[in-house]
């Protein structure tokens, strides 16, 4: 089931998260230590998973549509990339603003 709005929705968080992810590698470059890779796609997996089912069963049960979902996270990915972009801004001491 898609819809313009999910959509559109989808997009900005495709959006977000690469912002988000430019965000993880300067930091990253910067010295950041964010533990190995088996650890971290272990634990980006387990919450993909988790994420998903929560969602689907929410779906189906009525408590919201698809819509407001797609929504929800896009704007919670678009607050991580905020966050990300403060935090870097501090470290370097220049305006940073990650696309």
């Amino acid at each position: 089931m898609s819809s313009e709005r999910a959509d559109r929705a989808r997009e900005r968080y495709a959006r977000a998260a690469h912002a988000m992810q430019s965000g993880v590698a300067m930091e990253q470059s910067r010295g950041g230590q964010d533990g190995t890779p088996k650890h971290l796609r272990t634990g980006v997996n387990s919450m993909a998973v988790t994420d998903a089912a929560l969602a689907k069963l929410l779906i189906e049960r009525g408590i919201f549509t698809e819509e407001e979902y797609c929504e929800a996270i896009a704007d919670e990915m678009e607050a991580e990339v905020r966050r990300y972009e403060e935090r870097l801004s501090q470290a370097i001491g220049a305006k940073i603003t990650l696309v």
